[in-house]
């Protein structure tokens, strides 16, 4: 038995080993997705350099304070932690319970070790840091980001391709499609990764038309699918839970298959006749009436919307919208960018 005087700090050590293991498996959790998930080595890197710094501070006498069979929190459960609805739910408890237990460590161990409280002071930022990176590339996350994006850029093949996406996100654009129907794979391919890593840099998302393949090959936020692309549910199950997956529609009922066939947004369009979309005819603006009545989704006005006519379609009631000439015909495109941010309401 402890001597009473001794109670206090075996108490304390129990607590500091009580949650050096619960972050260290929270930790663990969240590495496996990003190791075998995402198959992102930055992330994985970081949670394994995050576990073996809090590993250095679960020492032996740490250990020797632990009594599981005394301890009356074995027992106890709550209900929400029976079951993960999502897996987004899944990261989400337990990149809390990381957090919780290097708060706690920070608390306690001032008491008894302040070098390893100072130390969990500052992992509990870095995880707040890893917690904003990865739940960004979650569904969730990335679904977040697409609803506060009022202007989508669907890029047309051009020699100057990533000066002007980089000039549009300086402009504050959030979301980027890159979209080429002639160029050979592997140029498509170098291309995707190269506007990806620069859509990273800028916080905006980045999906790939019609691409599946290229789109997971380099760690695109989603894809978006046309009319004649593969089914939604096929992009899904090759795409995983995560990723976003947009369908092009045309009218009414193009948008109730997009809908059942669990589309996370639609564009809508084209709304006026446009050389991207050449012989087809213009859904015009009683569509984009009728999907600001209907749908329950995300969806994006597009085809041939500019800075002259933008007006009408906000009128008709679109709150997001699609461009391409409109930025990448655009002499300046950041300062074209900023202009249709500040007609849709999103600019400074």
């Amino acid at each position: 038995m402890n001597h009473p005087a001794d109670r206090p700090l075996t108490a304390i050590h129990r607590i500091l080993d009580a949650n050096l293991d619960r972050a260290r498996e929270g930790l663990r959790i969240v590495e496996e997705w990003c190791r075998f998930g995402l198959n992102d080595a930055s992330l994985t890197a970081e949670c394994k350099d995050l576990r073996q710094h809090l590993a250095q501070w679960h020492t032996a006498d740490l250990r020797a304070a632990r009594d599981t069979p005394g301890d009356p929190g074995t027992d106890l459960t709550h209900t929400a932690e029976m079951e993960r609805p999502s897996l987004d739910a899944l990261l989400r408890a337990n990149l809390c319970r990381v957090q919780e237990a290097l708060r706690v460590l920070e608390e306690y161990g001032k008491l008894d070790r302040p070098e390893m409280a100072a130390t969990c002071k500052q992992l509990r930022y870095r995880v707040y840091a890893l917690d904003s990176q990865l739940m960004g590339r979650s569904h969730d996350g990335r679904m977040h980001k697409l609803r506060r994006s009022p202007l989508y850029l669907v890029t047309s093949p051009h020699e100057h391709l990533l000066p002007i996406v980089e000039a549009a996100l300086q402009g504050g654009l959030s979301l980027v499609q890159y979209r080429d129907k002639t160029a050979e794979d592997p140029t498509r391919l170098q291309l995707a990764e190269k506007l990806c890593h620069l859509c990273r840099r800028y916080d905006a998302l980045f999906l790939v038309n019609d691409r599946v393949d290229i789109a997971l090959a380099v760690d695109a936020d989603g894809v978006h699918l046309g009319q004649q692309d593969i089914p939604i549910a096929l992009a899904r199950q090759i795409l995983g839970p995560s990723r976003i997956i947009g369908r092009s529609t045309t009218n009414p009922d193009e948008m109730q298959r997009a809908l059942s066939e669990g589309a996370d947004y639609i564009g809508v369009g084209p709304v006026y006749e446009t050389p991207t979309k050449a012989g087809k005819a213009a859904a015009g603006l009683d569509y984009v009436r009728y999907a600001a009545a209907h749908s329950p989704i995300p969806w994006f006005a597009i085809g041939g919307i500019d800075a002259e006519n933008l007006g009408d379609v906000i009128a008709a009631g679109a709150t997001q919208v699609a461009v391409v000439r409109a930025i990448m015909q655009a002499q300046q495109p950041t300062q074209a960018t900023q202009a249709l941010l500040t007609k849709l309401g999103a600019g400074a």
